[in-house]
């Protein structure tokens, strides 16, 4: 049975406030941004993927090479609530969140060590610029 995006929009939200801690995995205790990937995706039933022992930089091409395994990559401005968006601060891939809708506008769910939380906002040309793939999660319709 296919989930919704909105469903997987509406998961990631109740992760909202969850305070940021490297290689956290627990709702409302702390998460980091590839724990609030995996935390939705086992909510859901979508994918049960668990990975750790990374350091606060991950490897870029590791991040991207598990990306590529468990869903599907699309052109990023295909990109719709409930894909999966990566992100690089350089030019190496290292941050992840998912796609929503804020105000009508493209949004942002991702837990941001910057923030100290798990944060939802415009997805704005700072983040733009900052994009470095997307993927669609099997099994979200």
């Amino acid at each position: 049975m296919a989930v919704a995006r909105a469903d997987v929009v509406a998961c990631a939200r109740t992760w909202l406030g969850t305070r940021w801690q490297h290689q956290g995995r627990l709702k409302g205790v702390g998460v980091d941004c590839a724990g609030l990937i995996m935390g939705v995706g086992y909510e859901l039933a979508l994918f049960d993927v668990r990975f750790t022992n990374y350091s606060r930089h991950p490897d870029g091409e590791t991040l991207m090479a598990l990306c590529r395994e468990h869903l599907r990559r699309i052109d990023p401005s295909q990109a719709a609530p409930g894909d999966v968006l990566v992100f690089a601060w350089t030019r190496e891939p290292q941050h992840m969140g998912f796609a929503s809708e804020v105000a009508g506008r493209p949004g942002l769910i991702h837990a941001f060590a910057d923030a100290r939380r798990v944060v939802e906002h415009d997805f704005d040309d700072i983040w733009r610029g900052r994009l470095r793939g997307a993927f669609h999660v099997p099994g979200v319709e």
